[in-house]
């Protein structure tokens, strides 16, 4: 995008010597807007505590992101905090601005200081390599257990919304473990643009629960350089929204070990809060995200997660569908047709249809199935 740079380099931190340092920054160095949205995990990685200080310092102006992965700096105290200011510091003499305009992401393993000789000599050189067309290069060295990079590029008619994320695990509202760096060159007050990010958070990482567990360095960022001018204030929310919609996809279709992901929808239910509530039960689940991984359309295990979700319910009303295939309603288990269910339940992407038949309230959550690659994954710590 016109205005923003952006490279990623193997600084070293990563025994595997894969790529493990990345940078977002506007093409001079100079701050523009920005906004950012962080896990309300209250065991709080340093990064997080840092760049929220400095967004509130500057009043919500930033020149440049920087990222490494492999290690959390998280339950690291104040040398966590010092190393992630160092950081900062760092970037802001190699691009030639001020510390307070960086702000400073971390991914990897909670409870290691992390190796700032490597990351020292590492910064200068990613923000040497910097470039126009260096996101791709960002998103993957941003990666931990992601096997792929995430990207997106929203065209909003006359302005563009451009994304990177890592995630694959420890998701869960509000906010996912991930990180995301969001750019657009259209025009918006820091105030403005945070609203626009809160917002486009709302529908879409935070619907977002891979496991049920919430990590302590969540964060997603949007800067705006205004080269497009000035724009209608629901078209930027709505692309922003887009774009953070695309990547939350994209993070769930790569989860650890997941084969599904399932769209769950809530509807009838007596209130927003009620839907969402059931909804997020239900995801959460183990019974539930076993059938899936198995592609057993099984009813039952949902049924009993939503009348022990503590909302309003009625079995009588109760109405579930897999896609357009009925398995429960009227107060019992219906016949579809077994090849076109187990069809579905083949696909990449289910869409779970749940109606409470008691309001208009409705909620959608993204979510996985459970699998034996999720088990193996997260058995170890190194």
């Amino acid at each position: 995008m016109e205005g923003f740079v952006a490279a990623g380099i193997t600084a070293g931190i990563k025994p595997s010597g894969a790529p493990d340092m990345s940078v977002v920054a506007t093409a001079d160095a100079a701050p523009v807007a920005a906004a950012g949205t962080f896990t309300s995990n209250k065991m709080t990685a340093a990064p997080v505590l840092v760049t929220r200080g400095h967004l509130e310092r500057s009043g919500g102006l930033a020149a440049a992101v920087i990222l490494n992965s492999g290690n959390a700096n998280a339950a690291t105290g104040r040398q966590g905090l010092a190393d992630a200011e160092r950081m900062c510091g760092l970037t802001a003499a190699a691009l030639g601005c001020s510390s307070d305009h960086v702000l400073v992401c971390s991914t990897g393993l909670i409870g290691f200081e992390l190796p700032m000789e490597v990351i020292a000599a590492g910064i200068p050189r990613v923000v040497a390599a910097r470039h126009p067309g260096g996101g791709s290069e960002a998103a993957r060295a941003m990666m931990t257990t992601d096997t792929v990079a995430k990207e997106v590029v929203v065209d909003g008619g006359g302005f563009t919304v451009g994304g990177i994320a890592k995630g694959a695990a420890m998701l869960e509202p509000n906010m996912a473990t991930m990180l995301a760096v969001v750019t657009t060159d259209a025009a918006a007050e820091p105030a403005e643009l945070q609203d626009v990010l809160r917002s486009g958070v709302a529908t879409s990482f935070n619907r977002l629960t891979v496991d049920g567990a919430e990590s302590t360095n969540d964060t997603v960022l949007l800067l705006a350089n205004g080269r497009a001018g000035a724009v209608p204030r629901d078209a930027l929310a709505a692309a922003v929204a887009e774009a953070c919609g695309d990547l939350a996809l994209q993070m769930a279709d790569d989860a650890e070990g997941s084969t599904k992901t399932v769209l769950l929808r809530v509807t009838g239910a007596a209130s927003d809060a009620e839907a969402a509530k059931a909804a997020r039960d239900c995801a959460n689940c183990q019974l539930v995200k076993c059938s899936w991984f198995g592609e057993d359309p099984y009813w039952g295990r949902i049924a009993s997660e939503f009348g022990a979700a503590g909302v309003a319910f009625d079995p009588e009303r109760l109405r579930i569908a897999y896609g357009d295939h009925v398995v429960y309603a009227d107060g019992r288990p219906q016949q579809p047709d077994a090849e076109a269910v187990g069809a579905y339940m083949r696909r990449r992407r289910l869409h779970l249809n749940v109606d409470l038949g008691l309001g208009h309230g409705r909620a959608e959550i993204i979510t996985v199935d459970l699998s034996h690659a999720y088990i193996d994954e997260n058995s170890r710590t190194s």
